[in-house]
């Protein structure tokens, strides 16, 4: 019998001391390709002196910190609204793509881009930068702004601003000029 037992216990043993198999995993080559990180339905808010000023949301965001010129990638879009002092949007940037250079601090939005400043202006093109060291924006793609009162204003060669986009000079211009009819 305690042969028996010793035979079951050796069997056991064999089978419970089974060999551990590692797997092999390729080294990361090119960590500059790879986001440090990846969030995803984002929304963050900014404020100033407890006042909230900005509102950012986008569905996702990777950070390239490892990059030779590290940036933020927002490849499916992003949203910024800004709010007054009663928390009532002002101002809003949206496009389907944002890329933002944290050494040189410029945010280039492509896809679809629409921009209303403090002034009720639509500006609509489909790339538009962003510096904010020199706190200016331009274009060299079309850009169509429709003002309040109803003018359409064409950029074909783009547009020079301020940040705020309430001061620009804008490249080969037409104006499309609302005209009331009398009858």
């Amino acid at each position: 019998m305690a042969i028996f037992f010793t035979i079951i216990a050796m069997f056991f043993l064999l089978l419970s001391c089974k060999r551990d198999t590692k797997e092999i995993i390729a080294a990361v080559e090119n960590r500059s390709a790879i986001p440090k990180m990846r969030a995803t339905d984002i929304t963050t808010v900014v404020s100033d002196s407890g006042i909230t000023r900005y509102r950012i949301s986008a569905p996702a965001w990777d950070v390239y910190d490892k990059a030779s010129s590290p940036y933020w990638e927002f490849v499916d879009g992003i949203h910024l609204e800004r709010f007054d002092k009663d928390l009532s949007v002002d101002a809003n940037i949206h496009s389907k793509y944002a890329h933002y250079n944290e050494r040189e601090q410029v945010w280039t939005l492509k896809e679809e881009v629409k921009a209303i400043n403090l002034e009720g202006s639509l500006f609509e093109t489909e790339l538009l930068i962003w510096d904010q060291r020199k706190e200016s924006v331009y274009t060299d793609s079309l850009i169509t702004i429709t003002e309040e009162n109803g003018r359409v204003i064409i950029g074909k060669n783009g547009i020079e601003s301020n940040q705020s986009l309430t001061k620009y000079t804008i490249r080969n211009s037409q104006a499309v000029l609302p005209v009331e009819n009398d009858e």
